[in-house]
């Protein structure tokens, strides 16, 4: 899953982006409004974290922007702020979530994997596909109960599929999903990744659809 960070300090940016890249997330950082703007106007997120107070054009003016552009991927307003007004205004301006500095790193990263659930249509933390499961809180993935290693990009990869289990992901999506912006993007790598999740978690994990991309569904749905 991929998260854009709009954080104009320098240090809670980077600290940000090292935690979040930790916890499995593909990284781009923006530190002021403008760079921000145009980063969620013209590349794939699935979370936006947003501060309010930015240079160039603040928090709130971006945020508008990106809705009235059409731009619907959840975001997570980020802000030193903590009067109600400002939540509200934050939230008017089509905000998702609220978190006031100072804030715990493992709340945020806990909203985070929220937003982005619910955005892809999931309550549970656990995302279930037969018998396989993904624990989106500890980034362990078991298959009948027992654990399955999976590399960083095999796990973003299979983690995109999961969210959005039951559709057809092309492999231009899962590219923008997986990488961030500064990585050197091939396709022939998404192939690799398939082909070894298939070999750890069986071969009819993953469908191939010609021509459009991959498929992850229940084996249930499958049958049917």
């Amino acid at each position: 899953m991929r998260v854009l960070i709009v954080e104009d300090e320098p240090n809670l940016g980077r600290q940000l982006r090292s935690t979040l890249e930790g916890a499995g997330y593909a990284v781009d950082l923006a530190t002021d409004g403008e760079d921000g703007h145009y980063l969620g106007s013209t590349e794939s997120y699935d979370a936006v974290i947003l501060d309010l107070g930015l240079p160039e054009v603040d928090g709130l003016t971006v945020l508008d922007r990106w809705r009235r552009e059409g731009r619907r991927m959840p975001v997570l307003v980020l802000t030193a702020r903590d009067s109600w007004s400002d939540k509200v205004a934050g939230l008017d301006a089509g905000a998702d979530d609220y978190l006031a500095k100072p804030f715990q790193t493992e709340e945020l990263i806990a909203r985070l994997r929220a937003l982005i659930r619910r955005a892809s249509g999931n309550a549970s933390s656990e995302l279930i596909a037969g018998d396989i499961r993904l624990d989106t809180r500890s980034g362990k993935v078991t298959k009948d109960g027992e654990p399955v290693k999976l590399t960083a990009q095999e796990y973003k990869l299979l983690s995109y599929l999961m969210h959005h289990k039951g559709k057809v992901v092309s492999r231009t999506e899962l590219i923008e999903h997986i990488y961030d912006q500064d990585f050197d993007r091939d396709s022939n790598t998404i192939e690799v990744f398939v082909t070894r999740i298939r070999k750890k978690l069986g071969a009819d994990v993953i469908t191939t659809i010609r021509g459009l991309g991959y498929t992850l569904d229940d084996p249930e749905d499958k049958r049917a």
